[in-house]
């Protein structure tokens, strides 16, 4: 017990960074840009860079993983992490700053990797869906308190502050390092033609569909490729017993339906959150504090329904619960197009309440079933493989909105909330058909 203590502590400290650095840096893009000179459209290189190195970078790492132990890839992930941190924060130059953050996304790919493989380990299965309902109630608190913090930060500070704060948060995990889970590590050859392959499918994928609002020549390219190394990937990994991308555990069918229904329900999450403040600012006319209030409501609300949703968790129907989990967030979602005329505040706020508890609720259920459903020895595939389909998720829904927003210059905020919608009926589809789903090994 007290070992598993100390775990939760470094593993929640990783869990800080990692969410801080990404929603602080999002803040700052307005000051690097006007620090370095650079226009916007280049800026966003800073985020983008970051995103398609996670993406790319977490399945193979997440193999490498199971080979060279947590604690090792945890601890080099993270000196990698503080070390590129300070570089960002030194900077003087777009290319520098760029590189830096290439080198924030691989320390940070090699940190949350491990995340849902250390949750599967630290805790026996009966308090599994304690330890997940922990991880989801610490990244919304951080989620609130990051563009908070990073907008604060920038008001007193210059924006390489932004960068410096993750340092000694992350330095105090070096002290608990060795409390971390050993797991039986795997032997044999590692096949590195795969991680390349799955690097280089997961950016191509993501890249293409953030630059289809831009360039459609460019994006069907890129996915036209992204597609082809998919076959020819899956291919190479059908037979082997351990693959990188682990087809292996797609196969249990609790966790096919459990990858599905996160792919879409965390693609309604960032649609939502890419097309929601340009929807209250068109709309409504609400100030910067104003639409940060708004967006807050939704976080506390997945964070107070974090507690709640591990202690039903194991008590009903997985599909049961994320199906309500999105029937409540589209709810949510359909409030905040729907709200009357006039004074419209409290119907927003409970509207993005209610967004927040649906996201909430269907977390911690479906990461149970992605997570309880996999063989100790694949724990740290499966935390890859959860991670990157949250985040391969998010990069959908922030291009899709962008594609409304090419659609439609004055109502393309209105079509992005309705894309979030749509991915949230997607799940819910995914969930019913899973609780129909005749198959042993469908339910967990």
């Amino acid at each position: 017990m007290p070992r598993r203590h100390w775990a939760t502590v470094v593993m929640t400290l990783g869990i800080t960074v990692t969410v801080l650095d990404a929603s602080m840096s999002n803040v700052a893009l307005p000051a690097i840009s006007a620090s370095l000179g650079i226009p916007a459209s280049q800026a966003v290189w800073v985020v983008l860079a970051y995103s398609l190195t996670v993406v790319g970078c977490m399945l193979p790492l997440a193999a490498l993983a199971e080979r060279v132990g947590f604690q090792l890839m945890f601890g080099v992930g993270m000196s990698i992490f503080l070390l590129t941190s300070l570089s960002s924060a030194l900077s003087s130059t777009m290319t520098q700053l760029v590189v830096s953050r290439v080198g924030q996304g691989l320390g940070a790919a090699m940190l949350m990797c491990l995340f849902g493989g250390i949750v599967r380990n630290i805790y026996p299965l009966s308090r599994l869906s304690a330890g997940i309902g922990l991880n989801a109630f610490v990244v919304g608190i951080m989620a609130v308190l990051g563009p908070t913090l990073g907008a604060l930060m920038l008001q007193w500070f210059t924006w390489p502050a932004i960068f410096l704060v993750n340092i000694p948060l992350g330095l105090v995990t070096f002290l608990g390092l060795r409390t971390l889970p050993d797991i039986p590590r795997r032997s044999g050859p590692f096949d590195w033609t795969a991680c390349a392959l799955s690097a280089a499918l997961f950016a191509l994928a993501l890249f293409g569909l953030e630059t289809v609002g831009r360039d459609l020549a460019l994006a069907g390219l890129c996915l036209g490729v992204a597609a082809v190394i998919a076959w020819i990937l899956l291919r190479r990994s059908w037979g082997q017993p351990a693959p990188v991308v682990p087809v292996d555990l797609l196969r249990i069918r609790s966790i096919g339906y459990a990858v599905a229904a996160s792919a879409f329900f965390f693609a309604a999450q960032m649609a939502a959150f890419v097309a929601l403040p340009f929807y209250f600012k068109t709309v409504y006319g609400a100030s910067y504090a104003l639409v940060g209030l708004y967006l807050g409501t939704w976080a506390i609300g997945g964070a107070l329904m974090a507690p709640l949703s591990a202690y039903v968790a194991g008590r009903f129907p997985v599909a049961v619960l994320c199906a309500l989990g999105a029937i409540v967030m589209m709810l949510g979602l359909s409030g905040v197009l729907l709200a009357p005329q006039g004074n419209v505040l409290a119907w927003l706020l409970v509207s993005m309440f209610l967004g927040g508890i649906g996201f909430g609720f269907f977390q911690t259920p479906n990461n149970r079933a992605m997570l309880g459903g996999t063989p100790r020895h694949r724990s740290g595939a499966a935390g890859g493989m959860q991670a990157t389909t949250r985040v391969f998720g998010q990069g959908v829904g922030t291009a899709c909105v962008g594609v409304a927003f090419q659609l439609s210059t004055a109502h393309g905020a209105a079509f992005g909330v309705g894309v979030a919608a749509l991915f949230a009926l997607a799940a819910l589809t995914v969930n019913v058909v899973r609780h129909f789903d005749p198959t042993p090994d469908a339910r967990f």
